[in-house]
This record gives C-alpha cells, sequence and structure tokens, in this order.
C-alpha cells in the first residue's frame, strides 16, 4: 500500500514546485473551443489557469487536511496565484542563464523519495497512478522542484557573505542554551514595497500590529499567515518548522528566546517588511559527537600512457618493501606521492573521522594495525601504499560546530535574502493578471 506520508510529500512537492497536474494546453479544439485560460501574463510567458485551479485544490485539501480553516476563495487564490508567478519568474531566471537539472539528477531525487517511504524505485510509477498522479507530471514537477532550488542556491545561498567576525559571534553564540536549542517557529511577512510612501509604510504597519493582536488573542495563526502573509510558507501556514537556534534569522532568535511556547511577537521591521513570530515549541539542545578517529599516512601513484595499473602497483610494492626494510615512509612519500594535498606532509592525512575517504580507501585500512602497512590498492584517485599511524575516540563536538558554523550562519541569512530577492525578481517582472 502506498504510504499516505508519501501523499502528503507529493502534495507539498506540487503545491511548492509544480506547474499544476492539469494539462498546460493552449490549443483549440475543433469547434473553436478555448480549452484553457491565462491567469496571468508574467514576462514571455504564462500562468493558465488550469494551472491556478490544480493548485488551488491542493491547497484546499491540504488545509482540509491539517484541520486549518481555510480562509475565503478569493483571498486563497490570490496567495496561489502570486505564488505560481514567482516560480515562473524564477523558471524563467533559470532558463536564461541556462541552468538545468539532468536525468541523472532528477532519478536521483525520485530514489530518495522512493527509498524514504520504503517503496522501490520500479514501483513507484505504479504507486503514484493508485494515489491518481500521472507519474511523468510528478517527474516534471520534482524537476521543477529541483530547478528553483538549485537557483536558490546560486542566487541567494552562494552570494551570502560571512565575515571572520560573524563566525566568531557564531561560535559564541553556540555556547548558549539558545543557540543549540532548537524551536519550531511560525511566520508571518508582511512585505514593503521597495520605495514605500510614508503613507503605505504606516499603512502596513498598522496592518501588522493589527494581525499580531488578532494572533495573540488566539485567532488561528495558521489562517492569518494564509490570509495575509508575503511569506514563501504563506501556503503552509507560516510555518518554518524545527530549526537549531543559531540557525534562525537573528531577530527571531532574539525574540523566541523570550518567548514561551504559544506565544505570539509584537511585529518586528527588518528590511523585508514587518515580521510577526510565533513560538510553537522549543526543545533541548544537541549532545556530545563522541567519534573513533584513525590517524593514517599515504603514497598514491597515478597510471599515465607510460606506466599501466600493473607497474603502477609493482612500483608501490617495491617502495612498500624498502619502508619495511627501515626507510622513512614520510620521506619517500614527500618525493614520490603524487597527492599534492599530503605530500609535503609525507603523506600524512591527519586524524580523521568515519566516512573521511572513499569506500575503496576505508576498506583496505579498516584492518590495519598500528604501524601496519597496506598492499597497494586502487581507488578512483590511482594507487596507494597506507600506514596506520594511530586510533583514537575522540569529542568532535566543538569540530562538528566549527565545521557547520559558515553552511549555518548563511542559513541563518537565508529566508530573509530569499524574500529579498524574490521580491526584487518580482518587483522587475512584467505582470498582468487576467483574472
Amino acid at each position: 500500500m502506498f504510504k499516505r506520508s508519501l501523499l502528503a510529500a507529493l502534495l507539498l512537492s506540487l503545491l511548492g514546485a509544480a506547474p499544476g497536474l492539469h494539462a498546460q494546453t493552449r490549443d483549440i479544439g475543433s469547434h473553436g473551443e478555448l480549452l484553457d485560460r491565462i491567469a496571468a501574463v508574467v514576462n514571455d510567458g504564462l500562468v493558465l489557469q488550469s494551472e491556478l485551479d490544480a493548485q488551488l485544490v491542493a491547497v484546499t485539501k491540504r488545509l482540509q487536511e491539517q484541520h486549518v480553516e481555510i480562509p475565503s476563495q478569493s483571498v486563497l487564490k490570490q496567495q496561489v496565484l502570486e505564488r505560481l508567478i514567482l516560480q515562473e519568474i524564477q523558471m524563467q531566471r533559470a532558463k536564461r542563464i541556462g541552468l538545468t537539472v539532468t536525468d541523472e539528477q532528477l532519478n536521483g531525487a525520485l530514489q530518495e523519495i522512493a527509498a524514504r517511504n520504503k517503496i522501490p524505485f520500479d514501483q513507484l510509477p505504479t504507486a503514484l497512478e493508485a494515489q491518481g498522479v500521472d507519474y511523468k507530471q510528478y517527474r516534471e514537477s520534482i524537476r521543477k522542484e529541483l530547478t528553483l532550488n538549485a537557483l536558490r542556491q546560486r542566487d541567494v545561498i552562494a552570494r551570502i557573505a560571512v565575515t571572520p567576525r560573524e563566525l566568531d559571534q557564531y561560535l559564541e553564540r553556540q555556547q548558549s542554551t539558545a543557540a543549540n536549542d532548537e524551536f519550531n517557529v511560525s511566520h508571518i511577512l508582511l512585505s514593503l514595497p521597495a520605495a514605500a510612501t510614508p503613507q503605505q509604510y504606516l499603512d502596513i504597519e498598522r496592518k501588522a500590529k493589527d494581525i499580531a493582536a488578532r494572533a495573540a488573542k488566539g485567532e488561528d495563526f495558521g489562517q492569518l499567515a494564509i490570509a495575509n502573509s508575503n511569506s514563501q510558507t504563506a501556503l503552509e501556514g507560516g510555518q518554518l518548522g524545527w530549526r537549531k537556534g543559531s540557525q534562525l534569522p537573528q531577530f527571531i532568535l532574539d525574540l523566541v528566546t523570550k518567548m514561551k511556547p504559544g506565544e505570539v511577537s509584537a511585529p518586528v521591521r527588518t528590511p523585508s517588511g514587518f515580521n510577526i513570530v510565533k513560538l510553537n515549541d522549543h526543545r533541548s539542545g544537541e549532545a556530545p559527537v563522541i567519534v573513533n578517529q584513525i590517524h593514517v599516512r599515504h603514497i598514491l601513484m597515478k597510471p599515465n600512457e607510460l606506466d599501466d595499473d600493473e607497474t603502477v602497483r609493482q612500483k608501490l610494492a617495491k617502495l612498500r618493501e624498502r619502508i619495511l626494510k627501515g626507510e622513512d615512509f614520510a620521506g619517500i612519500a614527500s618525493t614520490t606521492s603524487q597527492d599534492p594535498g599530503s605530500a609535503p606532509d609525507g603523506g600524512d592525512l591527519g586524524w580523521t573521522g568515519p566516512g573521511t575517504f572513499v569506500p575503496e580507501f576505508e576498506k583496505a585500512i579498516a584492518d590495519l594495525k598500528d604501524g601496519e602497512i597496506s598492499q597497494p590498492f586502487k581507488t578512483r584517485y590511482g594507487w596507494h601504499i597506507a600506514q596506520m599511524l594511530g586510533t583514537r575516540t575522540y569529542d568532535s563536538t566543538d569540530d562538528v560546530r566549527r565545521q557547520k558554523a559558515f553552511a549555518a550562519i548563511r542559513e541563518s541569512k537565508a529566508d530573509e535574502e530569499t524574500e529579498l530577492w524574490l521580491r526584487r525578481l518580482r518587483d522587475e517582472a512584467f505582470v498582468e493578471i487576467k483574472m
């Protein structure tokens, strides 16, 4: 039986990135009957009525399953149409810059979806069809989702600057409970036009205060988000989900650390507009990360036009014999190894944790005892001999935090930067609503 959780995931995927499940035809029937209508003109592209209708059905069904009170049809239609317009703008930009998702990447994503739901990949089409979802159209919806994610990574995430000072401040914050704790947060954004007039500013500020007051008095936050938020999470009821404190935008972290679950903040002004935050829940932080590490050094030699695999293997076997007879491993590695990263250090690869090396390398060194040198073995990089220098149990919590710091800082900025990026794209686009 096809899992209900996968169906929900499919609906969310189609909602977040799909152009709709209905055929996007612009043809005229044999009797001159219009088979589809235009909901909006977006630059040189279109959003079709069939797309809008399909998304309205999907959103309505999801909100009903979540027992969220559905806003008026006109409000819901406006939110869904705006999301489709933004998606069309982004897809047009992806096409202009030549950003594409290959069939191999697409199949990889679909295999992950099937694996998470314990469905053999070759049975995914049948499972989808049993739920009334056309497999071909679903593939294209996932391709679109991957394209939008890749575009955001290129245009937003990769361009977020992180200064050394921010990195230091992040690491300091991580020592606090708030940074390590996780928060379940919902959010409403009332965006401001790039060149807002004083009157527009006052009107939006007044609206934000009114919404915050209504939410604080118990009005459903998710419904208020669906009806009013300009954020990309509006149709999810404003839910950001569970995030570590250090991964939240700083203004949200500052708010939720002073809030109790269920509380709603007053509006907070940021560059993207006025923000209202609700803390849904809060849980304690991460445990220490203890790993088994190994200390290895190696010599790498690569086959070429003169030396085939067997010749290289024999050369390494002779080097191994010289080392066993007393010659210095580090000295030989520094003069013969073709690994530019480790050769200057005598082949030393330092202390490393599980998963650092490619599987062939890990397998070859797995059973080595301290001081033992492997027989020559091959990986995708060439031929190696490796020596085990030691093993240890290591508390890598600080290392893991430092390794993740850069990515976490960018993630904390990503929501705000994404909203600003989308506003810029929207402001620069020609959009004509035909409804």
